[in-house]
């Protein structure tokens, strides 16, 4: 099983930009989808991103779509979410997940981050 380490939170100002990572262990890191999740206190755990294997395609929640970007570096076993122009609702906990195939709901992915927390003020 991949072990997932994310990093890059932090508190930030409304209309800021924060990029997470997270890095992966083991060999196996290109055969799998990666997904982001964020997790508010009292809420579920709900989509984020998600990025093919290859990364030639991407997924997005409406909610985030036009200000996050998701990518991957297969050499350097880490996917990355660039978090531009940031709104209070997005702060949350986030975590970085596998999957053995495409997903977009919590349900679908495997191994996960023990998560990062991200504060954005207003």
């Amino acid at each position: 099983q991949v072990q997932l380490v994310e990093s890059g939170g932090g508190l930030v100002q409304a209309g800021g930009s924060l990029r997470l990572s997270c890095a992966a262990s083991g060999r196996t890191f290109s055969s799998y989808v990666m997904g982001w999740f964020r997790q508010a206190p009292g809420e579920e755990r709900v989509f984020v991103s998600a990025i093919t294997r290859s990364g030639d395609t991407t997924g997005y929640a409406d909610s985030v779509k036009g200000r996050i970007t998701i990518a991957r570096d297969n050499a350097k076993n880490t996917v990355y979410l660039q978090m531009n122009s940031l709104k209070p609702e997005d702060s949350a906990t986030y975590y970085c997940a596998t999957a053995t195939r495409w997903a977009m709901t919590a349900r679908g992915y495997d191994s996960w981050g023990q998560g990062i927390q991200v504060t954005v003020s207003s």
